[in-house]
């Protein structure tokens, strides 16, 4: 030992902090905190003495500093904000120009924010978008690994590892812990022993419930077996109606048994409201410490009354009425909780204590029941308070003589000249001359009130006096006021008065006020058209027509108004107005070849055949070489069975306006009649005016191909498919050909060269995956699929097909979920989820998700198709005759399914009703 060296007398090693390998670091001790307390700052100092010499009244002492202070504490002006005006003007008044110029650029700003208001909200759209594509949720990124997880068999899921803690310190651990043994203590073992014991003796012990002495607990189950073999006694006892046979217990007392009812509720109230002694200490406390807290009263009322304590909350209320005499709503809940005749004498006393209060003093005349005794009420209540509108409309309900009412009414007004509801009660009670008296006493009352210029408007209407155009008059007189409304609002005022019937003040409105606040440079004819939409999916058509209207006056030449407002009086107005507003149009647009033909069309239905041929032929005049009025006249005399007139037509048509479409119009009139050498005679002269029309080449192949000619057909298309390389329908009936024919490689191959031309086309990735799926190679069709879904990620139709057809039916909806998600607004994907609810049964979301799709887009026929077939199981002969005339006002023109049938050559000259339940016979 005496050779050991004693290492605490030894230096410490370099860089030894003492307790580090201990983990005890980081003390702290007084001499690191300094000393206890600092003294005073120089700038604490300063503010004490300038504090000190204030309050006695002196200057400021300068020996430590402390300058003098200033009449102006203003920071240095070199840091002043230059658009703060506030330092600049702070003792100017704030006078009428200051606000009119205010107003102004508020206006302004306003008027600058609306221009800028949907480029903003579109490139906002537009980043928030580019955002969510660059940085996807984790639950996108692994959409397509958990929809993998459905192709995992049952023995790969039993052959995952389970997870745990697989560390070696932990294992060792568990494993000690058990095979670590404990002593059983000798307690249990006495007490299993004595629990087979059989006791003979009585103790003398307390109450029962709770814990016992020994320790044990109440048994709380067989205390609810008695509770309910008790309930069930009372239930028998109470089914025993007083006038029940004996032996038998099937008759009941109403009136006991509603009585029980009664009692049950107000159990099931304090149930509600838990524990009822707690609350009402807690508002007890309230009252306690703030007596002049009327709610605290009225709450402590309410409960009492909540717990069945009627006389209680009475006491209570009437205690809160003596310590809140000027609280109204203290004195209306007195009111309420006591019987009719109490009620009264509290109402007496309340109006002592309160006699300007309205609402005590109509409640003091509700309590009356003859109607003398209420005007008596309301008459003292006026006396009190005038000038309360609310008290001279009670009086005047109760009069039941008009004369008197009127009377009552005119003394109002006197009164209380700026009410304008008076003044327009007055004035309906008057004659029309009268009441023109006083709405012009009314308006000098009130020049800033728009609803008196409103009702005198409406009673020029009625009168039908229209010398004076009182709504320009209001618009003149009203900004002068700086009462102008805004243009929004005024069009809600005129959607007011359409609905009470006021159409012509409902027009003279619109007609003044439409343009207010929009300048030239402002996009009125978008706003305009914006707010007919608005008006019109109210319902407020009248509206609607107004603001059509006035728009045309200003954009006398604008086809796209037109346009709008024929298609308005189309679906919501008459076949006359339709009519004139046509005539308008072509008048105001003669070069507009859609308006003379929608005129000419709407001549053709209603059956006028020779005035639908004069409306042609005026808008042959003002079109002369227009192939559209050219081919609507052909169609014209087809339709009419007049085909020698029809070729005539098409004939000179190709002379006069040699187009591709003519050309194709007269081979497929001449296809239509039966005659393909005509037809295919046609074809090729127009191919070699017009090489580059894919429809020529689509044609002249189906006329060989109907022909049974598969060579010159094939040769038809592929010539075509080169010379015109970006057809997707002509890349689609060649590869048909050749499938139909057999040759299924082939057919792949066409494809793909269409898809290198053509590589974001869904409907050349869908008929790949289609021709896959025909060959029984399902495995090829889900790898095509999965690089259409790459290449075109936003097409609704390839994500249908593989719902359909490529997904297990339990993967629908999740996979329509999906598509939802990344899919904006596809009127296909649309119909596959209505087809997935139908298919569940649930026919209400069914029917929604199809009427979606028709309103997304109702010139797609396969849609109307399969809403038919689906009213056809599911729905009512008036929805579907309802279905049917919304699709024949539509005029669909496309779709899969419905061009195949639509411009079959033997289909021609039928009805759209016709073809839509042939389209509905073709849907798988």
């Amino acid at each position: 030992m005496a050779g050991r060296r004693d290492f605490l007398n030894q230096p410490a090693p370099e860089n030894y902090v003492a307790g580090l390998g201990r983990g005890a670091t980081g003390f702290t001790t007084r001499s690191d905190l300094g000393p206890a307390r600092e003294g005073p700052s120089e700038d604490q100092i300063k503010e004490a003495l300038a504090k000190r010499a204030a309050q006695l009244g002196a200057a400021a002492p300068t020996a430590y500093g402390a300058p003098e202070k200033k009449e102006e504490d203003d920071d240095d002006e070199r840091f002043q904000d230059p658009e703060n005006e506030v330092g600049l003007f702070a003792g100017g008044a704030y006078d009428k120009d200051d606000d009119e110029a205010d107003r102004i650029y508020q206006e302004v700003d306003e008027k600058m924010d609306r221009r800028r208001k949907a480029r903003r909200e579109a490139r906002e759209q537009a980043e928030r978008e580019e955002y969510e594509r660059n940085n996807p949720k984790i639950q996108q990124q692994f959409a397509d690994l958990k929809r993998a997880l459905s192709t995992v068999s049952d023995e790969d899921w039993a052959n995952l590892p389970e997870v745990g803690d697989l560390t070696g310190k932990n294992r060792r651990a568990k494993q000690a812990l058990r095979q670590r043994f404990y002593a059983v203590p000798d307690s249990v073992i006495a007490g299993a022993r004595d629990s087979t014991e059989l006791g003979t003796t009585v103790a003398d012990e307390g109450p029962s419930g709770g814990d016992g002495p020994d320790g044990t607990m109440t048994n709380f189950a067989d205390i609810g077996a008695a509770r309910d073999k008790v309930l069930k006694v009372k239930l028998d006892q109470a089914s025993q109606g007083t006038d029940s046979v004996a032996g038998s217990a099937t008759n009941i007392d109403p009136k006991g048994y509603l009585t029980s009812l009664a009692k049950s509720q107000i159990q099931e109230g304090e149930a509600q409201v838990g524990d009822i002694n707690r609350a009402r200490v807690l508002l007890e406390s309230v009252i306690r410490t703030n007596p002049k807290h009327g709610p605290g009263w009225i709450a402590a009322a309410r409960l009492e009354e909540l717990a069945g304590k009627t006389v209680a909350a009475r006491n209570v209320i009437a205690r809160g009425c003596e310590f809140c005499p000027k609280n109204e709503d203290v004195w209306l809940e007195n009111i309420r909780l006591n019987d009719n005749h109490n009620a009264k004498i509290i109402a007496a006393n309340a109006i002592k204590n309160n006699d300007h209060s309205v609402r005590l003093w109509v409640e003091a005349m509700n309590l009356e029941s003859e109607s003398r005794a209420k005007k008596r009420v309301i008459r003292h209540a006026l006396d009190h308070i005038p000038q309360s509108v609310m008290l001279w409309k009670e009086a005047v309900n109760l009069e039941e003589d008009p004369d008197d009412a009127r009377l009552l009414l005119a003394k109002a007004t006197e009164i209380i000249p700026l009410s304008v509801e008076l003044w327009l009660a007055l004035a309906r009670l008057e004659s029309a001359e009268n009441a023109q008296k006083i709405l012009n006493k009314a308006r000098k009352a009130i020049p800033t009130s728009h609803e008196i210029w409103i009702a005198a408007a409406r009673l020029q209407e009625q009168t039908g006096n229209y010398k004076i155009n009182v709504m320009k008059r209001a618009v003149l007189a009203l900004a002068k006021e700086s009462a102008m409304l805004k243009r929004e609002e005024w069009i809600t005022e005129a959607e007011k008065c359409e609905e009470e019937g006021a159409i012509m003040t409902c027009a003279n409105i619109i007609q003044e006020t439409l343009g207010w606040t929009l300048d030239e440079d402002d996009d009125r004819k978008d706003i305009w058209m914006e707010d007919a939409r608005a008006s019109i999916g109210r319902g407020k058509y009248e509206t609607a027509r107004a603001i059509y209207a006035y728009a045309l006056r200003v954009f006398v030449n604008s086809r796209k108004l037109w346009l709008a407002a024929a298609d308005f009086e189309k679906n919501h107005g008459t076949k006359d107005a339709l009519w004139q507003m046509l005539e308008k149009a072509v008048e105001a647009c003669p070069q507009s070849e859609v308006l003379w033909m929608m005129l000419a069309k709407e001549k053709w239905q209603a059956g006028e055949i020779n005035n639908a041929r004069r409306v042609l032929g005026r808008a042959f005049k003002q079109n002369p070489n227009n192939e559209d009025i050219w081919l609507a006249a052909v169609k014209l005399e087809a339709e009419n069975n007049q085909p020698e007139q029809a070729r005539d037509l098409l004939t000179t048509a190709r002379q006069e306006a040699p187009t591709d479409r003519v050309w194709m119009k007269s081979a497929a009139f001449e296809r239509q009649l039966g005659d393909a050498e005509a037809a295919l005679d046609l074809v090729n002269q127009a191919l070699q005016l017009f090489p580059a029309a894919a429809k020529l080449w689509m044609m002249k192949g189906q006329v060989y191909q109907g022909e049974g000619k598969l060579p010159q057909a094939r040769e038809a298309y592929g010539t075509g498919t080169k010379a015109c390389p970006k057809s997707v329908p002509l890349w689609l009936l060649y590869s048909r050909l050749e499938e139909k024919a057999g040759n299924t490689v082939k057919s792949r191959g066409i494809l793909d060269r269409a898809r290198l031309a053509i590589p974001k086309s869904p409907e050349l990735w869908t008929e790949s995956v289609r021709i896959e799926r025909r060959a029984n190679n399902i495995s090829q069709a889900k790898n095509l699929m999965a690089q259409a879904l790459q290449q075109v990620p936003n097409s609704g139709l390839l994500y249908s097909e593989s719902i359909w057809h490529l997904e297990p039916r339990t993967q629908r909806k999740p996979r329509a979920l999906e598509a939802i998600k990344k899919v904006d607004n596809d009127p296909i994907l649309f119909v596959t989820i209505a087809r997935i609810f139908w298919g569940e049964r649930r026919l209400e979301k069914a029917q929604n998700w199809f009427e979606k799709a028709i309103l997304l887009d109702s010139d797609l026929g396969d849609t109307w198709a399969w809403y038919y077939k689906f009213l056809l199981q599911h729905g009512t002969e008036e929805k579907r005759a309802d279905v049917v005339a919304k699709c024949i006002l539509s005029e669909p023109r496309h779709g899969e399914i419905w061009q195949s049938v639509a411009k079959e050559p033997k289909n021609a000259g039928k009805n759209l009703e016709e073809i839509l339940k042939m389209v509905v016979g073709k849907l798988e």
